[in-house]
């Protein structure tokens, strides 16, 4: 039988896709030099930590603990807890858990728009260098090494919580962020943006875009073009609603089938199968069994597509049919 999730269960399936049917057999699948781009278990997810409140510390610490090695958060007080981060990484570098090199830390600056107008990192009437200098300051202090001072830190990336309104000031936010790198930031970042607003934005900046995050889900037909702009300029794209946003994906056919093949949770299912398209999934559980049962359940299906090459490759392949 196919596990089954209390996750499974608090979605809507109102609207869900046909089976696909099988397109080939799994003897004819080449496995050329495929036998799974799964991630290894430390760097299938990045750790999400939005709408968190005051559990951020404990939820954050829970995912170091259990393996997680990736972290995301933002200067924007209105979701996230940017410094109940810091104190949950400091404190897991202090009893030795993991190594600053070890980790991977991201955030973000989030225009006025996205914040809460009581409560923001910087001042929304100063100009748009002020603001972002400002809001940057700000997460260095907050997701400063234990060893360091804030003046010291560095973020491995820092993303454009969004675009802003034109692409002029979106490439002036852009090129106030270059002065940071290599050493305060060591890359860069944007999210909740369009083919054509990539496009522009990776002509015109000087230091290219590494990371874009996006909503993984049917709405934007699963982002297509985007995601082969990011691969054909090797930027790496992370996806967030990947669970919530994909009821009608958690009961298609190549899901339910990978499931019963690895025996594994279908949320489980669906996250390799992501991962396998070369997308790095935002994880924001709150429940550290399932914080476990992720890490472990996506190295069972690799270990599982690793013995089974051409069974894993078709459905695979099934599932591209589904996202492209």
């Amino acid at each position: 039988m196919i596990a089954t999730s209390p996750r499974i269960a608090a979605l809507s399936f109102a609207s869900c896709l046909k089976p696909c049917a099988p397109s080939r057999t799994m003897a004819s699948v080449s496995t050329t030099n495929r036998i799974s781009r799964l991630y290894d278990d430390k760097s299938a997810f990045i750790y999400g930590t939005a709408w968190k409140k005051d559990q951020t510390k404990r939820l954050v610490k829970e995912a170091l603990i259990v393996g997680f090695r990736r972290v995301d958060t933002a200067a924007q007080p209105r979701h996230y807890q940017e410094a109940l981060v810091g104190e949950a990484i400091r404190e897991a570098f202090t009893e030795g858990l993991l190594k600053r090199e070890e980790l991977y830390l991201q955030t973000k600056y989030t225009t006025p728009a996205g914040q809460d107008l009581n409560n923001m990192p910087y001042d929304p009437s100063a100009p748009l260098d002020s603001q972002i200098h400002t809001s940057v300051a700000s997460s260095f202090k907050n997701l400063h090494h234990v060893s360091e001072s804030p003046n010291d830190s560095y973020l491995d990336c820092l993303l454009l919580h969004s675009p802003l309104p034109t692409i002029e000031q979106t490439i002036q936010a852009w090129k106030l962020l270059e002065t940071y790198i290599p050493h305060r930031i060591r890359s860069l970042g944007i999210s909740n943006v369009t083919l054509a607003a990539l496009q522009a934005l990776y002509q015109n900046a000087t230091i290219k875009p590494a990371v874009v995050q996006n909503r993984f889900y049917p709405q934007t037909r699963y982002d297509v073009p985007l995601r082969n702009f990011c691969k054909e300029h090797d930027i790496v794209y992370q996806s967030f609603w990947t669970l919530t946003g994909n009821p009608a994906l958690l009961q298609s056919q190549p899901v339910v089938v990978l499931a019963r093949a690895a025996q594994v949770e279908i949320p489980i299912a669906l996250y390799a199968l992501v991962i396998d398209q070369g997308v790095v999934v935002l994880n924001g559980t709150t429940s550290r069994e399932h914080m476990e049962m992720d890490l472990e359940g996506v190295q069972k299906v690799r270990g599982w597509a690793v013995e089974k090459p051409q069974e894993f490759a078709a459905i695979a392949e099934d599932f591209k049919t589904i996202v492209g």
